[in-house]
């Protein structure tokens, strides 16, 4: 066990953030952290941290466990390069290596010989001789690859840095990782291979994040803070929902029930207690009354925004038409020959690498920047509302209520005050500017407008940015009710997997449509990857095998013979270079030193890369010459 609290309670002055808070993180436990902004998960992890202290209770941090922290949207300060800043990490082996290079020039000395020889197993025992491929490794999964890494930190882009804070941190392997919105900018590829790794890590992780298709592929645990109180639930945070909504139901129906029981008594008591005949029985009933420990009313959380989207009109069942359109931004072309085609009722998931254009598209089907190459042209009786994830189209000299009533000033206050209320903008906050208040609240302003427009396409660039977990599924649930047309933009893959009919995809050969929702695209995804080689040497089995007849035929056979061959020379060439670099790596001078030691490493793995391909290669034609 990494950690244990027990009935810890923390306040700030008076104001109480949580009480009775119990749970353990034991080794290789994978937990997501949830609740809403404000319910203390900040603060309880700096408890774990130790950087702020409790006010009651047990919290026992197991000694000499290392905990590594990434806080949201960390920025890395360094006037090291990339490699170097990541080469920290490893400073005790990098030592060690230095310590046993200088070693072995006294190597006739015995007592040094045991020493150095020591130094070698523990240097072995880290893998220390392979830092620089673990380095680099990782900076290419992190999304480095395109980055030189002799870039100087200081001049990357914030997200960039935060990034690279990851990535220094997954490195350093720590017992316990502790990661706060770790997906921000990080591209699905990248997201995608963070969810394996952590998956098969063998630390803790405890993961606080409002992406809940992350949650749900990686913990087998959730700790919710909500109401001053931590609840445990098994289960990644689908199972959560599921869970948490059977506790309420069974503990709604053990309230009605109570309260049933308390009605009967109090009702017999009250025509029994003054009978002389019965008044020892209305006693007895009224103990029963004093004594019953009673049920709290389970309560939903009751701040919880209500949004729908409707329409007036129906459009014509062609809804929009994208013809070789070209997406640029100021000259430079990002994706040519951008094909697209939507009926009314569609929903469209628009995905692709950051910096591709998608919210460039969204602009042009909305006329907010030129079409310049290619035709977009949309049907009849299209009623567009758009959603912008910048809240451009927002007034920031407007108050909130301002914002929404020019836009509708036929509608008296009470009506203005009633749709803003309904995505929980009340109070003084209306009076707000809209410039000041948070990205949240510009979104749900945005909302409120949107449900007013009665648009039937909403265009929407990326919906959930800024949203917590409740707000996500409300609009989630609205989005799903929508009878109109939807065209969006997301890196939100839970909200991908529940809303769109089809995944368009644009990259920079060209935009692909694929039908069904996200998690159908990843499977296609995957098999395409995985099948394309296997589908390759299926086609050389079934449609050539046997088959060579005619001159044609013969001068395949003679080329595929000629394959098999190289085949078996690549195999005996690439063994025997294995062995080689084997040997050399045992040489005193060679694991003596570090650097040619890691460059033995990589051409190593490089090597058995190679070997395993021409392993493949020699294996399916000799089974299609039946050798």
């Amino acid at each position: 066990m990494l950690v244990s609290a027990c009935d810890v309670f923390k306040s700030f002055g008076e104001k109480e953030i949580f009480s009775n808070v119990n749970f353990n993180i034991d080794d290789g436990k994978k937990i997501g952290l949830i609740g809403e902004n404000g319910a203390g998960k900040t603060t309880l992890i700096k408890l774990i941290l130790g950087i702020d202290g409790f006010d009651g209770g047990i919290l026992d941090v197991k000694k000499g466990i290392s905990i590594g922290y990434l806080a949201q949207n960390t920025i890395l300060e360094s006037e090291f390069t990339i490699y170097e800043e990541l080469k920290q990490v490893f400073k005790k082996e990098l030592k060690l290596i230095e310590d046993v290079k200088n070693m072995t020039s006294d190597l006739s000395d015995p007592e040094i010989m045991r020493e150095y020889s020591r130094k070698q197993q523990y240097l072995e025992s880290l893998d220390a001789y392979n830092v620089d491929v673990k380095i680099k490794t990782m900076l290419n999964k992190m999304g480095f690859e395109d980055k030189s890494f002799d870039t100087k930190v200081s001049t990357l882009s914030g997200g960039e840095k935060t990034r690279l804070s990851l990535t220094r941190l997954l490195l350093s392997s720590p017992d316990l990782l502790i990661l706060d919105e770790p997906t921000n900018h990080l591209d699905f590829r990248t997201l995608m291979w963070l969810e394996d790794y952590l998956k098969e890590y063998k630390g803790a992780v405890l993961i606080v994040s409002h992406d809940r298709y992350f949650l749900d592929k990686i913990v087998s645990q959730i700790f919710e803070l909500e109401d001053k109180k931590l609840k445990c639930y098994k289960g990644n945070y689908s199972k959560y929902l599921v869970l948490k909504e059977e506790e309420y139901q069974r503990q709604l129906k053990e309230y009605k029930a109570q309260q049933e029981e308390i009605a009967k008594l109090e009702e017999y008591v009250a025509k029994n207690i003054v009978r002389a005949s019965t008044s020892k029985s209305a006693k007895s009933r009224q103990k029963i009354l004093d004594k019953m420990e009673i049920i709290e009313k389970p309560k939903r959380n009751e701040k919880r925004a209500k949004l729908s989207f409707g329409f007036d009109l129906h459009s014509f069942n062609d809804v929009l038409s994208v013809k070789d359109a070209t997406i640029e931004i100021g000259g430079n072309t990002l994706c040519e020959g951008v094909c697209l085609e939507v009926k009314r009722g569609e929903k469209i998931g628009i995905i692709g690498e950051n910096g591709i254009g998608k919210s460039t598209f969204l602009k042009m089907l909305c006329e907010k920047v030129p079409c310049l190459k290619g035709k977009i042209e949309w049907g009849r009786n299209v009623s567009i509302s758009y959603f912008d994830q910048e809240g451009k189209d927002l007034n920031p000299e407007n108050t909130v209520m301002e914002e929404l009533w020019k836009r509708h000033r036929t509608m008296n206050e009470t009506g203005i005050r009633t749709i803003l209320g309904s995505v929980l903008l009340t109070g003084d906050d209306v009076y707000k500017k809209v410039g000041v208040i948070s990205g949240g609240e510009r979104a749900k302003l945005t909302f409120a407008i949107l449900s007013l427009e009665k648009g039937n396409v909403l265009i929407l660039d990326e919906p959930t940015n800024h949203l917590d977990l409740k707000a996500k599924e409300v609009l989630e649930k609205a989005l799903d009710e929508y009878d109109g047309t939807i065209i969006m933009v997301s890196h939100d893959r839970y909200l991908l997997d529940k809303i769109p009919t089809k995944i368009f995809e644009i990259k920079k050969s060209g935009a692909t449509l694929y039908n069904g929702k996200f998690s159908d695209y990843i499977i296609l995804e995957n098999q395409n990857k995985e099948e394309i080689k296997p589908q390759e040497k299926k086609t050389i089995t079934s449609e050539n095998k046997n088959s060579y007849k005619g001159k044609e035929g013969r001068k395949e056979k003679a080329k595929k013979l000629s394959e098999f061959k190289k085949a078996e020379q690549d195999i005996a060439f690439y063994e025997e270079k294995i062995e080689e670099i084997s040997s050399l790596m045992e040489q005193k001078e060679v694991y003596s030193d570090y650097e040619k030691m890691a460059e033995y490493c990589l051409l190593l793995e490089e090597y058995k890369e190679k070997l395993n391909e021409a392993s493949d290669i020699w294996l399916i034609l000799s089974e299609e010459f039946e050798l």
